[in-house]
């Protein structure tokens, strides 16, 4: 463990020299890459250096209990060396946490896709309670939420929405949210006071920048249409909506929610750029044999990760077997306690693989 942390210290001070190396500075690219690779590395220098320097105080603590030294002072001196041993056992933790390699997309923004499954009319209500549900999170998290596009349907659901939480570290919180989420509940549309079961999937993808994914304009059909509102009624009599397809991977994406064209295929594009990058990466990930999968599921786009029981107030969490008897709370956006266990699994699951690894 402690190879891989003078490792990362001693890039770290060669990323120092680098950055103020006038070449360097001169190109926005390298001086971007570099900044951004010391800054994820700075949290676990800043507690190696703290580590290395409680170290150093206690060794000489322990010198000095060798030392002739009246009863007063010894026990002084002895209360000191159990008090720097109980932080150099929590920093050690704290290092072993820090050394888990990180994913790349982490500080992302995330462009989030809710459709409306199994369930019809009630599917897409439910669609709609979770929009509002990370919209609420977001909120809580001082994010800023984009709405790409949106298929409303006339009960106020939606068929399908896509939009972007803009904020430091969005994907890092959000990316276990894949999947296919399960309701359970009395329908409002339902007179005789039964239960429904209905889903609606959940698609989270790390937005990708333009400088990590090169797409050529010769491989980009651009289609325009007049957009539809709910039940297909025209709502706008100009082109303004933008279907692009990518024809190497086949990748389509519409979006008809702003009134002029151009804001349509700058959304398009973003949309875009993230499902090409994600592509990539599940088809990297499926090359990953079952022992490498995560601890709180596969990323699978149909796993069912969720059920949220309306009549119990009940939330479960099939991956990591979590129940929360808090649903009302939950489905206002106060996911923390659910967000929070999913990251622990991983870190821990993460950690058990680095630890075999040793």
């Amino acid at each position: 463990m402690f190879d891989r942390l003078q490792a990362v210290e001693d890039r770290y001070d060669q990323l120092t020299e680098m950055l103020s190396d006038p070449d360097v500075v001169s190109d926005i690219t390298k001086l971007r890459e570099y900044s951004k690779e010391q800054s994820g590395m700075q949290k676990t220098v800043e507690t190696y250096r703290e580590y290395k320097d409680i170290k150093t105080q206690l060794e000489n603590a322990k010198d000095m209990l060798n030392e002739p030294l009246d009863e007063e002072m010894k026990e002084l001196v002895k209360m000191e060396v159990t008090e720097l041993s109980e932080q150099i056992e929590t920093l050690e933790a704290q290092l072993k946490v820090l050394l888990i390699p990180k994913d790349p997309n982490d500080n992302k923004n995330v462009i989030m896709e809710i459709r409306g499954a199994a369930g019809g009319d009630e599917a897409a209500l439910f669609a709609g309670n979770l929009f509002r549900m990370y919209s609420r999170y977001a909120e809580m998290n001082n994010w800023k939420v984009e709405v790409m596009d949106s298929s409303p349907t006339e009960l106020g659901g939606f068929k399908e929405i896509i939009f972007l939480i803009n904020g430091n570290g969005a994907y890092s919180k959000l990316k276990f949210e894949n999947g296919a989420h399960r309701v359970q509940r009395v329908p409002e549309t339902e007179s005789g006071g039964r239960t429904h079961t209905s889903t609606a999937t959940v698609a989270c993808l790390p937005e990708a920048e333009e400088v990590e994914i090169n797409i050529h304009e010769k491989d980009i059909r651009t289609d325009t249409f007049a957009s539809s509102g709910p039940g297909g009624q025209s709502v706008n009599t100009t082109m303004s909506a933008v279907r692009l397809t990518h024809l190497p991977t086949g990748i389509t994406v519409s979006i008809q929610d702003e009134k002029s064209q151009i804001k349509n295929k700058e959304k398009a594009m973003k949309v875009l750029r993230a499902r090409i990058s994600d592509k990539f990466t599940q088809e990297a990930q499926a090359k990953y044999d079952e022992k490498r999968k995560s601890a709180v599921g596969t990323g699978d786009r149909s796993e069912r990760i969720r059920t949220y029981n309306f009549p119990q107030n009940r939330v479960t969490d099939h991956r990591i077997g979590l129940t929360i008897q808090k649903l009302d709370q939950i489905i206002e956006g106060k996911l923390d306690e659910v967000i929070d266990t999913l990251i622990m699994e991983e870190q821990a699951h993460r950690l058990e693989s680095l630890d075999r690894n040793d």
